[in-house]
């Protein structure tokens, strides 16, 4: 699925340059549930960025199913993320004038699906998540947790091979924490490849794969064992 070959991230910053990712070389496979982890300014929201097409690497390359992620135009790259990647973040992302139902249609709406085509598939991936009740909802009337549901709804709308996670338990209780990741088990359950940022170890816990960041650097790969 994705292939990291000597990747690296600098930032020039107040004239000084700062090594976000130094010489990464990583194998996402298909299918995999991939928890990354590390101190704040280890790099990890820059690789997920790197992952998700919307963050040039400096040097080396990234590859996703074969293809070079960034040799490709800017508009076939776009229509790649909008069809292949889904993304979570801590912040959720929803727009607040709009329902719960409308927020899930946006990329539909994107992908050109019509009005009656993107609200049935908006209905349905409420369901999924269990906001059939709140499909109506505008953010401000929901929890953070149904929050987060709806923005996974939004996820899941256009069937993407990857789910991209930021964060995605880090505004929430912890018993909400466990019905979000239930749900991202359930979703690499049906075959998806999961890349998820935390700082949560329970949350960590639920992938097959966990990665460290140390500056930049992958210090080490650790499979937890089977309960």
């Amino acid at each position: 699925m994705y292939q990291l070959q000597s990747v690296s991230k600098t930032y020039e910053r107040r004239g000084q340059s700062v090594t976000a990712l130094d010489e990464t070389n990583l194998e996402i496979p298909a299918g995999d549930f991939v928890a990354i982890v590390g101190p704040s300014g280890s790099g990890k929201t820059t690789l997920l960025s790197l992952l998700g097409g919307m963050l040039a690497p400096t040097s080396g390359e990234i590859l996703l199913g074969g293809q070079s992620l960034y040799d490709l135009p800017v508009e076939e790259r776009t229509i790649l993320r909008r069809d292949k990647i889904g993304f979570v973040f801590q912040s959720f992302n929803l727009v607040p004038w709009l329902t719960a139902c409308e927020n899930v249609q946006i990329p539909l709406l994107l992908a050109g699906r019509s009005g009656d085509q993107q609200q049935e598939r908006a209905l349905e991936m409420l369901d999924r998540v269990g906001l059939a009740d709140r499909v109506d909802h505008r953010p401000s009337e929901l929890s953070q947790g149904q929050q987060q549901r709806v923005a996974l709804a939004r996820t899941l709308a256009n069937d993407p091979q990857v789910i991209l996670a930021d964060e995605p338990t880090g505004n929430l209780d912890s018993g909400t924490r466990q019905q979000v990741m239930d749900y991202l088990t359930e979703f690499h359950d049906d075959g998806r490849t999961i890349v998820m940022v935390t700082h949560d170890q329970e949350a960590a816990a639920f992938a097959g794969r966990t990665i460290r960041l140390v500056s930049g650097v992958a210090k080490d790969i650790v499979v937890p064992e089977a309960a």
